[in-house]
């Protein structure tokens, strides 16, 4: 081989490993389709593999649209619809599951309420014929109902002895108030006790609806006989009375000036934290710009938070920063732990941090952070379960099938003009929520240079 070629297949290679090859992260069109019953379904053959995955998403039956007086419905209804119908108990929609070698799942998210059903392709009609009569034919019996709710409110009791999990509801509920979005999953001891079995038919019947619902199915199977199977089980669903009126999700308002809430909790031996600040919408255009300023900030292994706190001090094992995005705005979070004799070194390291992030980040920290996310992007769209994923959110969010293509464009745009625009946006300076759970009587004097601290006990009531 001479020496020319060799330098050109030597590039080649280069190119292969280091760049994304054109088009391996691209989403593959989809053909739409419409069941009998107007449920819409985005199909995509792939016959590599015998599998099939299958996703439907709910508008309106997620935990922002509860009514307030319901928290936690949302998610307690979607497990119930997995606890039996009228032809199978809990136990055997479990064990025909499980002999299938099958997942099947029914949740609530903030937005939707979503189903998940995934098998090999010869055993996927009967799974979709078990998701079909789970999710119309819901047995709601009073023992699961009791036996749900209880294990909620013993749940809300024991999270309080986990100061990790405590915080993120102590945050959610500093944060958003009484928001919709500050709805916890499993709800409060106050919704629970309140809860009747009639609250959740009634819930069930407004909320679960196939009018506006977005399915996808990808996998190793026909498009006929998906088509004749889906209108045979999914097809079947239709809404029985009146939909609940359900109104859009209200915008965020976001924090002015600092909002600090220590929790006390007497027995801890380590502090822990999270820090929040107003975001941005999902389909925003500054999201390639935050997400290369994030990743360089808190979102990977060597971000500027994990090198400092973990890497070169070992304050912790474990710290990041993420963006979460909704229709009406999204929040900045960044989070980590310490001993409690820590915590005020820790704090000062995050808001020098984010100081020095407002000021801008290296030209080699943007190429790292564009390479890193172009990187990590293509295998996020592998599998099936991941193609019916992307279609479903994409159609649901109505942001466009070439979403992802701009995505990655705008990913490659991204100057240290604009990370640096980004943080300055996005990275909290005065206003922001911060919430710690630790022992009040060794770390309270550590805040007390952050501002005036509302605090608690974490055996008062509540979050």
């Amino acid at each position: 081989m001479s020496r020319h070629l060799r330098i050109l297949f030597i590039a080649f290679l280069f190119c292969a490993l280091v760049l994304p090859a054109a088009g391996a992260s691209k989403l593959p069109a989809a053909e739409k389709l419409t069941l009998k019953n107007g449920v819409t379904v985005y199909y995509l053959k792939n016959a590599e593999l015998p599998l099939v995955s299958f996703r439907m998403w709910i508008p309106g039956a997620g935990l922002g649209n509860e009514p307030a007086a319901l928290e936690g419905a949302a998610n307690l209804t979607a497990d119930l619809l997995m606890k039996g119908t009228a032809v199978l108990s809990a136990e055997a929609v479990a064990e025909a599951v499980d002999f299938l070698g099958a997942r099947l799942d029914i949740s609530a998210g903030d937005e939707f309420a979503g189903l998940t059903a995934e098998s090999l392709t010869e055993h996927f009609p009967k799974l979709m014929t078990i998701a079909a009569d789970c999710l119309m034919n819901p047995a709601f019996k009073g023992d699961e109902f009791e036996k749900e709710r209880k294990t909620r409110l013993d749940g809300l009791k024991a999270v309080k002895d986990n100061p990790g999990a405590a915080v993120r509801s102590y945050f959610t509920k500093a944060y958003f108030g009484s928001h919709p979005l500050g709805h916890l999953a499993n709800g409060t001891e106050a919704s629970l006790q309140a809860m009747t079995l009639a609250d959740i038919k009634s819930y069930y019947q407004k909320f679960y609806r196939p009018e506006k619902s977005v399915s996808a199915l990808v996998g190793g199977i026909d498009k006929a006989a998906a088509l004749d199977l889906l209108n045979a089980t999914i097809g079947q669903w239709k809404a029985q009375g009146a939909a609940a009126p359900t109104a859009p999700i209200p915008p965020l308002a976001g924090p002015k000036g600092k909002k600090l809430i220590l929790i006390d909790k007497p027995d801890a031996t380590q502090a822990y934290w999270i820090l929040g600040a107003p975001g941005y919408k999902l389909g925003d255009p500054i999201t390639p710009q935050a997400s290369v300023m994030n990743t360089l900030f808190g979102g990977r292994f060597t971000s500027w938070l994990n090198t400092e706190l973990r890497i070169k001090r070992g304050l912790t094992y474990g710290v990041g920063s993420s963006f979460q995005t909704w229709r009406t705005g999204g929040v900045f979070m960044a989070n980590s732990y310490t001993k409690n004799d820590k915590i005020g070194e820790m704090l000062d390291i995050v808001f020098d941090l984010l100081k020095k992030a407002r000021g801008g980040f290296a030209p080699e920290e943007i190429e790292s952070g564009r390479n890193y996310l172009l990187g990590q992007f293509p295998p996020s769209l592998e599998t099936n379960g991941a193609k019916a994923n992307a279609y479903v959110r994409l159609a649901f969010y109505g942001l466009g099938f070439d979403y992802y293509d701009k995505y990655l464009a705008g990913i490659q745009a991204v100057t240290g003009d604009l990370a640096k625009a980004a943080a300055a946006k996005l990275l909290p300076a005065d206003d922001f929520v911060l919430v710690v759970v630790g022992k009040s009587s060794e770390i309270k004097a550590q805040l007390a240079k952050y501002g005036t601290w509302i605090e608690r006990k974490i055996t008062d009531p509540g979050f």
